[in-house]
């Protein structure tokens, strides 16, 4: 006989609220969302210049809970992940965070993301695209549970210089935390300190259902520390200029290609340092090691880019032959430069660097101008405090 006493949960429609919707939508005077992997998410919430310098400048905080986040535990667990990034995660310490990449097997990344060490039986990753099947694929074999937490695990991100103030005003003494530690604070609640701005910041990882009590929390204590919520706009310009390249903006992982050779390898984004040969094997070695000590395909280099219109998409010429283009441009109020990530074919990035220019389109007053304005590679980030690294934080 046909059961007929179980209901059918519905189907949601549309973007799905996330767990700290409610506070977001009182904050919001712009009415600016987007979708974030499903989810609801603010784009901007006042005015993107607001929230960008309350990151520079006062406590700030971004729902995180749209990431993607994977738990794998068991006694194999170390030796499956170290299967698939391409760093060594055995020296990553106990209680630690970690940037990763993976690879498929031509060595083309999958995608980058954050790895929670918590023991060698006990990792958590955390990332922009949906990996539970292919790290289910990757797993055979292994010893290991892999359970996807995306929509009971809530995350919430601390950013900007009185961010440590703030945490101690609201009972968390994490004055011995340093960049990249991770620490229980109480059951169910994880501090890490990590971030996406580039500046003093904290990460605050709870059950789905306990971010509403945590997010009023912090903006209680947050009062007299300027705290602000923050969309994706303001935290977009803050990551440009802490030079951190993005997902489906500076490059394309390769499950989500459609098209031939849009994939892009570890080295090719300047990330040889995170790739160890002599761990073992790992997805996409035998290729990378093909690769390895040759001239690159591409190269994503920074970019001091001439005058103060922003360059997004603009095209990059050496003379007249175009070399490359902009991945994400912004012009940097912190810094006062014009500032962009680039993807530069080969040589030019490589043995090649000077005399290269942007081709900017300006709109004045509805007639286009052509620009071609000098850009300058740098190598390093163009905003770095040395807050954001000291332990510990200063009082300010």
């Amino acid at each position: 006989m046909k059961d007929t006493t179980q209901t059918t949960l519905p189907v949601p429609l549309g973007l799905i609220p996330g767990p700290v919707h409610d506070r977001l939508q009182a904050l919001s005077r712009a009415g600016g969302w987007m979708d974030w992997a499903g989810y609801l998410s603010p784009s901007v919430l006042d005015t993107a210049e607001f929230e960008y310098f309350a990151i520079r400048n006062q406590a700030t905080l971004f729902d995180v809970s749209p990431m993607h986040k994977y738990r794998i535990r068991g006694p194999q667990a170390l030796a499956m992940i170290n299967r698939v990034v391409t760093r060594d995660v055995a020296r990553i310490a106990d209680n630690r965070v970690g940037y990763v990449l993976w690879c498929d097997e031509e060595g083309m990344v999958i995608d980058d993301g954050t790895l929670f060490r918590f023991s060698d039986t006990d990792f958590r990753l955390c990332c922009q695209e949906p990996m539970y099947s292919w790290l289910c694929d990757a797993a055979w074999g292994f010893d290991v549970e892999i359970e996807d937490q995306s929509h009971s695990l809530a995350g919430l991100s601390l950013q900007g210089p009185t961010s440590f103030s703030l945490l101690k005003d609201a009972g968390f003494d994490l004055a011995d935390l340093r960049p990249f530690d991770l620490r229980e604070v109480a059951p169910g609640l994880t501090v890490s300190r990590t971030g996406f701005t580039g500046d003093l910041g904290y990460e605050l990882w709870t059950d789905w259902d306990r971010a509403g009590a945590l997010w009023d929390r912090l903006w209680e204590a947050g009062q007299t520390w300027g705290i602000r919520a923050t969309g994706y706009e303001a935290l977009e310009i803050a990551r440009i200029e802490a030079g951190f390249m993005a997902a489906g903006r500076d490059f394309q992982p390769v499950h989500a290609a459609t098209r031939l050779h849009r994939g892009r390898t570890p080295l090719e984004l300047g990330f040889g340092r995170l790739v160890h040969w002599d761990k073992g094997h790992f997805n996409g070695r035998r290729a990378l090691l093909a690769q390895r000590g040759k001239k690159q395909r591409f190269t994503l280099v920074r970019l001091d880019i001439g005058g103060f219109k922003p360059a997004q998409d603009a095209l990059i010429y050496a003379g007249r032959r175009e070399v490359g283009h902009v991945t994400s441009g912004v012009w940097s109020p912190t810094a006062k430069r014009n500032i962009a990530l680039a993807e530069l074919r080969a040589p030019w990035g490589q043995t090649r660097t000077k005399g290269l220019k942007a081709e900017i389109y300006v709109n004045e007053e509805g007639r286009w101008e052509r620009r071609l304005v000098p850009v300058t590679i740098e190598t390093k980030p163009f905003f770095a405090p040395p807050r954001a690294r000291a332990t510990p934080p200063g009082a300010f």
